[in-house]
């Protein structure tokens, strides 16, 4: 019993971890926090991207949390679950830099699924990445992705819309 508590805070951190991501993906990366993220979004050679800040921001979170449950004078801790948020937002971020940055953009290694959840991920955010500039997209998520037919769908009627300019053909 007294790990299952700080294992359900951890998995819940992961969790929410995966809806402030979508949601800071697309209101501040593809809003008013474009210029760290538009280098993401265009082709380079460079083996770092101002994208590359956001993980800073994300590990200031999980510190953040460490230290609000970290033991202070005479061993009394300011906020016990903030060690295990900070676990969670921890693992949440080796999740997102092996699913996002290694299987979906190949920066680490390379492996191109053939079939399941990880085909359905590199696709997603491929059509995700289908688009021109910051305005319009689909699938904002890292670890969760929809189905990539209904993304390509939303994404053809954000072109017919004049949402979202387009760069690959849709059908």
């Amino acid at each position: 019993m007294d790990v299952l508590i700080p294992s359900l805070i951890v998995i819940a951190a992961i969790i929410a971890m995966e809806g402030l991501a979508w949601s800071s993906h697309k209101y501040i990366m593809h809003g008013w926090g474009w210029g760290w993220h538009r280098d993401h979004h265009e082709p380079h050679d460079n083996l770092l991207e101002k994208n590359d800040l956001y993980a800073i921001v994300g590990a200031a979170m999980s510190i953040s949390m460490f230290a609000l449950g970290s033991p202070l004078v005479m061993g009394v801790s300011a906020w016990w679950p903030g060690t295990w948020i900070g676990l969670g937002i921890l693992f949440y971020g080796i999740i997102y830099t092996l699913v996002h940055d290694g299987l979906v953009h190949q920066r680490y290694f390379r492996w191109v699924p053939k079939r399941g959840y990880a085909k359905r991920l590199v696709q997603a955010h491929k059509l995700h990445h289908a688009t021109i500039g910051k305005e319009g997209g689909v699938s904002f998520g890292f670890v969760f992705a929809r189905d990539p037919a209904k993304l390509k769908a939303e994404l053809k009627a954000q072109r017919e819309a004049g949402i979202a300019v387009v760069r690959d053909a849709l059908g």
